[in-house]
């Protein structure tokens, strides 16, 4: 049985192009014709690769590595072997993501999963909706009465497009995709299961039973956000839902009706944020971390993974822990914890021998 190239390589790419594609400049000496046909890790890299390198973990890798040419920063540059160029870059992952975008661009976001354009044979698209020229459409994909979406946006296999949601331009929704009561913007990558404005959870409680609330809002989604596999947003209950423009959210994450996200935040996976909460721009939620609800997170904050939030943090405060404190207090606190029971040990350890 052959071995599939899921993500073919594009073009090939020579050295003075990957140095110009980095942002840095070629070493004296080096010729900048000499082709790479590839990306790969240290360990597995070839003379015709390129690898990259900014973590101290893998100093013996970039040691031993047969790349061809390999982005490090400035620390980690002598320890480049003489076979190997070195093209040394402030941001090397950066750079690194830059020319693996040219190589493979195909793996940027999900694409049709049929391999076709236009709208396949299998796929119900309501005869009200308006999908612009160059719209992709999988088979057994839904797209329902009044929806509009843009060019360039492909819509895989089994996604449904509820009622009068808008999708934008150059979008990916990806197979099995749920969208209702939903705007949005452009360039917007939502992966494979995401689950998106279903009703929040809402119920007015009593101890004769809980009567459900109807959940009245809607979602809105800005431009570049990037939403992970099974990620489920619940649609406002009687305001929007809003997640800003250029975030990043992990698989896995559940995130209440009225909330709101800033901008270019990063929200990593199994995150829950309950209803009513307001993150600011450019914060960090760690993977696991609980945030309840009607609480807001300032701009720039970071909060460590598997903290529970209880209430607000300040703007670019770095919080851990359960109930999540300041991390600084919460690392103090752990060890002192870690102290008192090991001198506890060992006093019980003495006490015996004592005896």
């Amino acid at each position: 049985m052959s071995e599939p190239q899921f993500f073919p390589l594009a073009t090939s790419l020579n050295f003075g192009e990957v140095a110009a594609i980095s942002g840095v400049t070629l070493p004296e000496g080096v010729d900048p014709a000499r082709k790479v046909t590839g990306a790969a890790a240290l360990e597995n890299a070839g003379p015709a690769d390129l690898a990259y390198m900014d973590n101290p973990k893998y100093t013996d890798a970039l040691a031993a590595t047969a790349a061809g040419l390999c982005l490090v920063s400035a620390r980690f540059a002598e320890r480049v072997p003489a076979g190997t160029t070195a093209l040394v870059s402030p941001a090397p992952y950066h750079a690194f993501a830059k020319v693996l975008a040219r190589f493979f661009p195909s793996a940027l976001k999900p694409g049709s999963v049929f391999g076709s354009q236009g709208v396949a044979p299998g796929a119900f698209v309501h005869a009200t909706a308006v999908l612009e020229a160059g719209v992709t459409v999988d088979p057994g994909a839904v797209i329902g009465p009044g929806a509009e979406i843009g060019a360039g946006t492909v819509v895989g296999s089994h996604a449904v497009v509820g009622p009068q949601v808008r999708i934008g331009r150059n979008c990916s929704i990806g197979p099995g995709c749920s969208l209702q009561a939903t705007l949005i913007g452009n360039r917007v990558i939502i992966h494979p299961g995401a689950r998106i404005g279903q009703d929040g959870f809402g119920f007015a409680m009593s101890p004769r039973g809980h009567m459900k609330v109807p959940q009245i809002g809607r979602v809105i989604i800005q431009d570049d956000v990037e939403i992970g596999a099974n990620t489920c947003i619940d649609r406002g209950a009687s305001r929007d839902t809003v997640i800003g423009e250029g975030t990043k959210i992990d698989n896995l994450v559940q995130i209440g009706h009225n909330v709101v996200i800033g901008r270019h935040c990063v929200i990593v996976s199994q995150v829950g944020i309950a209803g009513s909460s307001t993150l600011e721009d450019f914060v960090v939620l760690g993977g696991q971390v609980g945030l309840a609800g009607h609480l807001t997170v300032g701009m720039g904050a970071q909060v460590a993974a598997q903290s529970g939030v209880a209430g607000d943090i300040p703007r670019g405060a770095r919080y851990g822990g359960y109930p999540a404190q300041p991390a600084l207090s919460w690392a103090r606190e752990s060890a002192l914890l870690k102290t008192l029971v090991a001198n506890r040990g060992k006093g019980r350890t003495e006490g015996r021998g004592e005896g």
